[in-house]
C-alpha cells in the first residue's frame, strides 16, 4: 500500500498491483462448454512442475507454465484467442470500478474482542476484574438447552477467501503493468488476487 494525492489536495491510501501480463490459455464457448468465460494464466512457473494433462492444455494455447489460472466470464470471448496477451492498459482505465477477491491474512486462533469486535463484559469499573475480553453468556437456559449454530466465539481468522467491492481504479501504469486501487484488498504482500471489472 501507498497513497497518492488528488488534484484538491486530499491524501488517498491506495494499493500497487501488477496485473500482468497476463496469457489467454483458453477460450469457452456454450458450444462445447455450456458456457462462456476466458482462462488466463499469470506469473510464471517451472515446466518441470506440469502434469502431463496441462502440459498438453498449455501446448495448444503456445503458453508457458503460469503460477496461476483463472476464468473470467466478463470479458467479450470472440474479441480473443488462445495464446494472446493481456495487458493491464488493455482491460483497465482510470475511473473504473473493480472487485477484488483473494485470501485475507490468516490471524490464527483468536478471541471473540479482535475476532468480532466485542467489547468485554462490563468494564473493570463495574467489579469485574478479569472479564475485560470475555465473550460474556452465550444465551441460552433450560430452553432450548443448546447453543443456537452461527454464535459469535472466539475461533480462527483470517486465511478466508475475501472480497472488497466497488474498489476506484486511481491510475493505470501500463509501462510497468500496474493497477492503482484506491483502499486496501485483501491479503498479504506479493499475495495473488483476482480483480473484476464491474
Amino acid at each position: 500500500m501507498t497513497g497518492v494525492f488528488s488534484e484538491d489536495g486530499t491524501y488517498l491510501p491506495c494499493t500497487l498491483i501488477e496485473t500482468g501480463p497476463c496469457t489467454v490459455l483458453q477460450v469457452k464457448t456454450v458450444e462445447n462448454d455450456g458456457y462462456e468465460s476466458l482462462q488466463v494464466g499469470f506469473g510464471y512457473a517451472k515446466e518441470a512442475n506440469l502434469n502431463k494433462p496441462m502440459s498438453g492444455h498449455l501446448a495448444k494455447a503456445k503458453a508457458s507454465a503460469p503460477r496461476v489460472i483463472s476464468e473470467f466470464r466478463t470479458f467479450g470471448q470472440t474479441e480473443y484467442a488462445a495464446g494472446d496477451v493481456l495487458n493491464v492498459g488493455d482491460v483497465f482505465e482510470a475511473g473504473d470500478t473493480v472487485h477484488i477477491t483473494g485470501t485475507s491474512k490468516g490471524k490464527g486462533f483468536q478471541g471473540v474482542v479482535k475476532r468480532h469486535n466485542f467489547g468485554g463484559v462490563g468494564g473493570r469499573t463495574h467489579g469485574q476484574h478479569n472479564r475485560e475480553r470475555a465473550p460474556g453468556s452465550i444465551g441460552q437456559s433450560s430452553y432450548p438447552s443448546r447453543v443456537f449454530k452461527g454464535t459469535r466465539m472466539a475461533g480462527r481468522t483470517g486465511g478466508a477467501r475475501s472480497t472488497v467491492r466497488n474498489l476506484q481504479v486511481l491510475a493505470v501504469d501500463a509501462e510497468k503493468n500496474l493497477l492503482i486501487v484506491k483502499g486496501s484488498v485483501p491479503g498479504a504482500i506479493n499475495s495473488f488476487v483476482e480483480i473484476n471489472k464491474v
